[in-house]
């Protein structure tokens, strides 16, 4: 039975790796596939796989199926260990690739038995990998159907009870309520009660128990974009798409990358025809094709400009001499007498003046402030808020707040031309004196979602009963699901349906009322409310959930002697009359599913009890399953006892015998017990 489970495991693997191959050339990829894997069943190693002559889409499906049959040959033996209950640390080496898949795979089968140990879910994880998923899975599940004992609950508390598990030989594959897909659309198990369906990585079951529907990762925590990227969810996985642009000069590739766009090649660039386009990283240059004498240089258009040689770093004139510049050349001049700073040659060249630095338009003071000439300088009367820089010979800002650091302004202080200003941090507002702050009410501007407190330099959101405050804007109120909490199963007996701001349970549609206090399920009595439809001559039985209709039939030589008994008619010398029972009873019980067993159910016995009874107590009828057993208690009263749970609503009904034996003779009666089981909320 493992080596049929881990073969359709397996079988399931090489499926869907060889999917993709069959859209395109489905006989020859196919026969090319099966060499590959026959080659990787046979040698064990891919390394020495000969080449295909027939093309290379054969060789690539060749060595790809080669290596895939070897990884889960590798795999298999890393399940058998952890199946052994061997330690995946024992394994010879960790250094080879055979190691490693026999390693993972050991491990993710073990963490898969670990699972089922502890009863926790075997749906794997997303983070788990998606071949460590189906193993881990694999291994949960034969853990679950390999288990040999059943937990059962009774109606007040939990008891465990073991029975034995029948173990079916017979080929399961056969009878596979799974086999093509089964009602699931993606993933199906046959558990042999019911058929669970899961679905592969990237979706999520719906609520129908059958199908698949894409997880958004984009509004999960599931997606892995980081910053400056956005994510595009796609149909059982998601992209990461780069949010700004590359900028002027570049592109953006398939694989999210900023490629140069070579604007010469693509013949996007501007050049002129008498110019040569060369690219640059982002952008281009346009190179003239014709060339400038000596004395000039070409410009952006490709004219050619004249260089100014006299402003070269080395004059090229000798000392005492004045550089002219000429057209694509220079010319030297003797000096003239040179007068000292503040000072200028007069109008015939012969003596130094005094230069009026003062003298409009010229502001050497900057604008507003007041300049005084004096000889060979100036002064400079400065505004307030400045002082005269005799470095740069002009009025500079004082800047007050470095100057008189703490002094001026309660939180920061800011300079300004010749002054400075107050303000405060987040929180404040600048008091009337433009020098201190004061607490800003942030609530007046309703920040919050639902409830603001104002606090010193800031203010606190919170929310009202059944809401919580987000976690990422820490002012928006979020509804709390009372039902998703950890203990949301037991806030309701039956249904918690979460609705904004706190949760409403529900009961079944028929049978059940909510009870006073919202939460727990009363059962309606439809016998007392007369809301039931037996006819006038049946009575009215009310069970969990529901009712029966009963009416009591007797037969032959008996005669009806109460709603529930039936007594027999006198024999007068008939033998075959006398060999009846002397009276039928009928009675009624109701009890929930899965109640704790073995209990006593019903204790029958003579009415009155003589000196020297026995009774010997039978079920003759409706005890074909083994549900129920008859034990004594005495020699005069016996029980009937349930000794295993029924874990299915059902109605059976019991047959039960029983012979007093008083003085050297035998009475048989019969007791038809009704049982009842309704379904346990």
């Amino acid at each position: 039975m493992e080596n049929l489970r881990w073969n359709r495991f397996l079988q399931l693997l090489l499926f869907v790796s060889l999917v993709p191959l069959h859209r395109g050339q489905e006989t020859s990829v196919e026969s090319c596939c099966s060499r590959g894997y026959e080659w990787a069943s046979q040698n064990r190693d891919c390394s020495s796989l000969p080449f295909s002559p027939d093309s290379k889409e054969c060789s690539i499906a060749q060595e790809q199926c080669c290596h895939n049959q070897l990884e889960e040959l590798h795999c298999t033996a890393g399940i058998a260990m952890a199946s052994k209950q061997e330690d995946c640390d024992s394994h010879k080496g960790n250094s080879t690739c055979e190691d490693k898949i026999i390693k993972k795979c050991c491990n993710c089968c073990f963490m898969g038995r670990v699972a089922q140990k502890q009863g926790n879910s075997c749906e794997q994880s997303l983070l788990m990998g998606y071949q460590c998923g189906l193993v881990f899975r694999a291994c949960c599940v034969e853990g679950q159907e390999s288990a040999d004992t059943l937990i059962v609950d009774g109606p007040h508390k939990e008891l465990d009870s073991v029975s034995p598990v029948e173990v079916d030989h017979e080929d399961h594959y056969l009878n596979d309520r799974c086999r093509g897909g089964g009602p699931c659309t993606q993933q199906c198990r046959d558990t042999g009660s019911s058929v669970l369906c899961s679905c592969f990585m990237g979706y999520q079951l719906q609520p129908d128990g059958f199908t698949c529907e894409d997880v958004n990762e984009c509004i999960t925590s599931a997606n892995t974009c980081g910053i400056g990227q956005i994510c595009i969810n796609t149909l059982g996985s998601f992209r990461c798409q780069r949010e700004t642009s590359c900028g002027t000069g570049y592109e953006l590739t398939e694989s999210n990358l900023c490629k140069d766009i070579d604007e010469c090649e693509t013949g996007i660039h501007n050049c002129l025809p008498d110019f040569i386009c060369q690219n640059t990283p982002g952008s281009f240059r346009c190179r003239p094709k014709q060339q400038c004498k000596n004395g000039f240089i070409q410009d952006a258009l490709g004219n050619c400009i004249d260089i100014n040689e006299c402003l070269s770093a080395n004059s090229p004139c000798p000392a005492g001499q004045t550089c002219i510049n000429t057209d694509g050349s220079y010319t030297c001049h003797r000096n003239v007498p040179n007068c000292g700073r503040g000072y200028h040659l007069n109008e015939e060249g012969t003596r130094c003046v005094d230069v009026d630095e003062c003298q409009p338009p010229n502001q050497p003071c900057g604008e507003g402030h007041t300049c005084i000439n004096t000889p060979g300088s100036y002064r400079c009367d400065c505004g307030a808020g400045y002082y005269f820089d005799g470095i740069s010979r002009s009025c500079t800002d004082i800047n007050e707040c470095r100057r008189y650091p703490g002094r001026l302004c309660a939180h920061k202080c800011e300079n300004t031309p010749g002054s400075y200003y107050c303000s405060c941090t987040m929180g404040f507002k600048l008091s009337p004196d433009g020098r201190s702050c004061e607490d800003l009410n942030e609530c007046e501007s309703s920040p919050c979602s639902q409830e603001c407190a104002n606090v010193y330099g800031s203010y606190q959101c919170y929310c009202r009963r059944g809401y919580q405050l987000s976690d990422i804007d820490g002012i928006t109120c979020e509804d709390i699901d009372e039902c998703a909490l950890p203990t949301g199963g037991h806030i309701c007996a039956y249904r918690c349906i979460n609705v904004p701001g706190s949760f409403q349970c529900t009961c079944p549609s028929s049978g059940y009322r909510l009870a006073p206090n919202a939460r727990n399920c009363q059962d309606i009595d439809e016998c007392v409310a007369e809301t039931h439809t037996c006819a006038f001559n049946e009575t009215c039985f009310n069970i969990q959930g529901g009712f029966r209709c009963l009416s009591l039939e007797c037969p032959e030589n008996y005669r009806k002697s109460g709603d529930t008994r039936c007594d027999r008619l006198p024999c007068h010398e008939n033998k075959e009359c006398q060999k009846l029972p002397l009276r039928i009873n009928s009675y009624h019980l109701s009890f929930p599913t899965n109640i704790q067993v073995p209990i006593d159910i019903f204790r029958m016995g003579p009415a009155s009890a003589v000196p020297g009874d026995k009774i010997q107590l039978s079920i003759i009828s409706g005890n074909e399953e083994g549900f129920f057993a008859t034990k004594k208690v005495s020699s005069h009263s016996g029980v009937v006892s349930m000794q295993q749970p029924i874990t299915e609503p059902r109605d059976i009904l019991l047959t039960i015998e029983t012979r007093v034996f008083r003085h050297g003779t035998v009475s048989t009666f019969i007791a038809k017990l009704f049982v009842f089981v309704s379904a346990q909320l």
